[in-house]
């Protein structure tokens, strides 16, 4: 299969291209030629399936011949190789818990197939550059930590990130670097695309991303979606509510239930960041910068994957609306609402999860149907805004090992001048 850029000014590429580029030249982002109908005898079976195998079957179209159908089998089993359970919470609202992996965080699936997917391709030095407003950076660096060829390098906003998160970016050294921004996630996110669209740089150095913009990120979230449908106790009428700040999550369920997975609808749901969901409301988009929240993942004021999104519904507006709705919420909502699942439920939420319980919860109040949360972090991650809102939190072992490790990071402004002159040196 073929990838197009949609501003649709750059070349169709095939999928080892799409991945090893990152970003097209014409500032789009990759989108597939065509949305594969998954067979119907595949999607009424998804409980029969172990994760592997469906994982297989949805990427094996998008992949096509660049990757072996036998090695993408192995790539997808490495990558998988935790739990993705899906938990009741009460009544008719499951968490779906994407945070038992490697760095607690979602984006440990997307994270790990592209480093595979990446590995395979890459046979000469490549230069992985990477955004983050949290999770994505940690994932990122666990999953290419010592691959070969390949040098990671990764802006994050300077204190705007948890102390767990950051201790995750910054002490792993080896073949990851991490650039301590002095700006916002939204700058952050410029340099890196400013840097894929700078062809001096480009003789300079073979870049790529592991943001939600790089296909291969985007593609794997997909997964899950098929994975939860698989473990409810019915497919029928299931609403998916999805915490959202660059929309690549969001963008991957879409792209499930475009191949045909029966998923009735979805909730976009964010903090005060909230320029998709007053799109939704009214038709209108307006990106605007950022501000901190306690969801800080969330914090992104000009989400990449919206034109993904409307990619998908044709730039209908009407369309997409059909399937979306947005909420958004505030700290305090946030806070209220983890102590109350907390004291009502026995279920500790991150502040992330927090805002997809609430937005879930407002979308249910309009419509019958099973609803299903994505959790996106362990809560420890947020750890000081956790227990202060419910008390004491276990802290997994394999986020304590960061703890007392030192951090090493690279102090920079917030202009793509800087960013250039560290990746030219």
């Amino acid at each position: 299969m073929n990838f197009y850029s949609t501003n649709g000014a750059a070349p169709a590429v095939s999928f080892r291209d799409a991945v090893i580029k990152g970003l097209p030249e014409d500032n789009g982002l990759y989108m597939p030629e065509n949305i594969p109908a998954l067979p119907h005898e595949f999607l009424t079976d998804l409980s029969n399936l172990d994760i592997a195998e469906i994982a297989h079957t949805v990427a094996l179209p998008f992949v096509g011949e660049d990757i072996p159908s036998d090695t993408l089998l192995s790539i997808v089993k490495e990558t998988l190789n935790f739990s993705i359970p899906v938990v009741n919470v009460h009544d008719n609202i499951y968490s779906l818990e994407l945070y038992h992996g490697p760095t607690c965080a979602f984006k440990d699936v997307g994270a790990r197939f592209l480093a595979r997917c990446l590995g395979y391709f890459s046979d000469e030095e490549v230069t992985v550059l990477v955004a983050t407003s949290g999770d994505t950076g940690s994932a990122v660096a666990n999953g290419f930590l010592g691959v070969p060829n390949v040098q990671v390098v990764i802006l994050y906003p300077k204190g705007k990130v948890s102390h767990l998160q950051e201790q995750q970016l910054t002490t792993l050294g080896q073949n990851i670097s991490a650039l301590e921004v002095d700006g916002t996630f939204d700058d952050c996110q410029s340099m890196v695309k400013a840097a894929f669209l700078d062809k001096e740089l480009d003789q300079h150095k073979q870049l790529t991303s592991a943001n939600s913009i790089n296909i291969a990120r985007l593609l794997p979230q997909s997964f899950y979606y098929f994975w939860a449908m698989a473990q409810l106790p019915s497919d029928e009428n299931v609403l998916f509510s999805v915490p959202s700040g660059n929309y690549g999550n969001l963008t991957a369920g879409l792209l499930a239930k475009a191949m045909g997975l029966n998923i009735k609808g979805f909730t976009a749901s964010s903090n005060i960041n909230d320029v998709v969901p007053k799109y939704l409301a009214r038709g209108d988009y307006y990106p605007k910068p950022s501000k901190s929240t306690i969801s800080n993942a969330m914090d992104v004021g000009n989400p990449s994957n919206f034109g993904r999104m409307t990619e998908l519904y044709d730039r209908s507006w009407k369309k997409i609306t059909g399937d979306i709705v947005g909420y958004s919420f505030t700290d305090e909502q946030t806070r209220q609402v983890m102590k109350e699942v907390h004291d009502r439920y026995d279920y500790v939420l991150d502040p992330h999860g927090a805002v997809g319980y609430l937005g879930l919860r407002d979308h249910l109040r309009n419509t019958s149907a099973t609803g299903v949360f994505l959790e996106t972090a362990h809560p420890a991650k947020f750890i000081d805004t956790v227990t202060a809102v419910i008390g004491e939190v276990e802290i997994p072992g394999r986020l304590k090992t960061y703890l007392d490790k030192k951090k090493v990071s690279i102090p920079m402004g917030n202009s793509y001048k800087d960013l250039k002159e560290y990746l030219m040196a």
